[in-house]
Parts: structure tokens; C-alpha cells; sequence
């Protein structure tokens, strides 16, 4: 039977990802995150450290392992903040092989080879500096029609949001948390609701505390007061307006507009992905609300 052998940059390469990941892992569990130190740590550096020790065949081989690896590794390191890195995954793998494809195709000339992935490059440096930025202020809104008529919409919402298990698909899929404890109620100006992430309601997943601060006979204002919510990480919350109107059918027509702050850029790539993510979040507030 033929014996594995490993090459040394690759044996070196995997005893790096291994110090790494036992670094964090440390840290972690010292944190009081035990549960977290295995999903968050231990199972991407375990894929990072399988994929180091092995072979690369091809070019675009190679540069898929390290950029997988890359990706892993600052998984690793944002911990929850990890759906940045999914978010991010298509993007970065579509540049390093874009590059790489430039590279073996128009590459012959050295000089060339630097120039090349200059273009590609370009296209990524919105958000370096703060002046930077693209329409980073956006806002999504989402309408439901409810049987229950205008007239009792305020008893309904009175009471104040109520977890819910289930969420949409998108949120599901990508793991994107949701409120596990909510306190508050009222529709009074000066009224505010908390939303608690995972954890105490004042746990290691931070807070979405809002305040009501208009209130009319058909729509309501909330401003955020604070956000320290792990969501914060790639989107900063402004104000959110639930408003509703008599519905052709008899019923209502609620609407809830969310005001917020692109936190992740180039704009042409994280605009449409916050904005759907947003979209499924607002939907996500409206089952909360138990209108239906």
C-alpha cells in the first residue's frame, strides 16, 4: 500500500490553520460559547485544515483550496459575523478565478500580468474610504392584506411583536438570526419595544431597542435608539413605519417601510443581496405581529 506524502508547505501550511483554530477556539470557549467554539470553530477549521493537506491538480484548483481556506479562516474570526463571509463567498471566488483566468490567458508578458487585474480590482474598491460610497442609505417596504378591519389594527398591535420560529426561506437557508425575546408594548409616543438575540434578552447577541415617536390614527413611526444586535455587523437599522388603509376586500392593507444603512459594499453586489435579506426581515416583523 502506497504511503500519503504531503508536501511540506502544505504540512505547514495545515499546522498554521491548526494553531489558529485552537487560538479561537480557546477564546471562545473562555468566552462562555462552548456550543458556539464547535459549530463556529471547530467544523470550518476542520474542513480548512482537510483541504490544506490536499494536492492541488490544476491552477484554478489550487486557487480555489487557499481562497476556500481564506474564506474559512475569516469565518473563524467573525464568529456569528460568518454570514458576512457567506454573503461575500460568490464575489471573492469570482475575482480570484477572474484574475487567475486573465492571468494564464493574457499573462505571457510580466508586465501584463501586473496590469490585467488592475480593471477587476477597481470594481471593488467602493467603501475603501468612507466618501466612497454608493447609495449606502436604503430602505425596503413590504405590504399584507389581513382580514381583521382598520378599525382594530390598534388593539392588535398593542400588544407588541411575539417571537416567532418560523422565518423565510432566505433567512433560513443563510442562517440569518432572528429576535428570541422581545419586551415592550404600546403605540404611545415614548413607547418602546426590545428585541433580544439568542442568548439572555440582554445576552451575548446584543439588542434592537425602538421607540415610538409619532403616532397617528392610521400609522406609526419607530426610531432605533440602539442596535447592538450581531444583524448590525452588515446593516445598521434607522426607523421603521407601520402604517395600514382600508383593503379592497374588507380587510386591511398593512404596510411596514424600514429605513437602514447599507453596511457592506461594492453597492452593485450587497445592494440587491441587503435589500432581499431586508425584504425577508420585514416579512419576518409582519408574522411577529400575529396580524393574520
Amino acid at each position: 500500500m502506497e504511503r500519503v506524502r504531503f508536501r511540506p508547505a502544505n504540512v505547514m501550511l495545515a499546522a498554521i490553520i491548526l494553531f489558529f483554530g485552537v487560538v479561537f477556539f480557546w477564546a471562545t470557549v473562555r468566552s462562555g460559547r462552548t456550543n458556539s467554539a464547535l459549530l463556529f470553530v471547530v467544523l470550518p477549521i476542520a474542513v480548512a485544515f482537510g483541504l490544506a493537506l490536499s494536492p492541488g491538480k490544476s491552477t484554478h484548483g489550487r486557487v480555489f483550496r487557499l481562497t476556500t481556506i481564506s474564506l474559512l479562516l475569516a469565518a473563524v474570526a467573525l464568529h456569528e459575523g460568518a454570514i458576512c463571509v457567506v454573503l461575500a463567498a460568490p464575489l471573492v471566488y469570482a475575482v480570484a478565478h477572474g484574475i487567475t483566468g486573465l492571468v494564464r490567458r493574457f499573462g505571457g508578458n510580466p508586465a501584463l500580468r501586473v496590469l490585467l487585474p488592475i480593471p477587476l480590482l477597481l470594481t471593488g474598491v467602493e467603501g475603501v474610504q468612507p466618501e466612497w460610497r454608493v447609495n449606502p442609505d436604503q430602505s425596503v417596504r413590504v405590504t399584507r392584506d389581513i382580514v381583521a378591519g382598520p378599525a382594530a389594527l390598534p388593539a392588535l398591535l398593542t400588544a407588541g411583536p411575539q417571537p416567532q420560529d418560523a422565518r423565510p426561506l432566505v433567512l433560513s437557508l443563510l442562517g440569518v438570526p432572528v429576535p428570541e425575546h422581545v419586551h415592550g408594548s404600546g403605540l404611545a409616543v415614548g413607547d418602546r419595544w426590545m428585541f433580544g438575540y439568542h442568548g439572555s434578552s440582554h445576552g451575548p447577541g446584543g439588542q434592537i431597542v425602538t421607540e415610538v415617536i409619532a403616532a397617528g390614527p392610521q400609522e406609526i413611526t419607530f426610531a432605533v435608539l440602539e442596535d447592538s444586535s450581531i444583524t448590525g455587523r452588515w446593516v445598521g437599522l434607522r426607523d421603521a413605519t407601520l402604517s395600514w388603509r382600508a383593503g379592497e376586500g374588507g380587510g386591511t392593507e398593512v404596510t411596514l417601510r424600514i429605513d437602514y444603512r447599507r453596511g457592506l459594499d461594492p453597492s452593485w453586489y450587497f445592494g440587491p443581496l441587503q435589500d432581499r435579506l431586508m425584504h425577508a426581515g420585514a416579512e419576518h416583523f409582519l408574522d411577529m405581529l400575529s396580524l393574520s
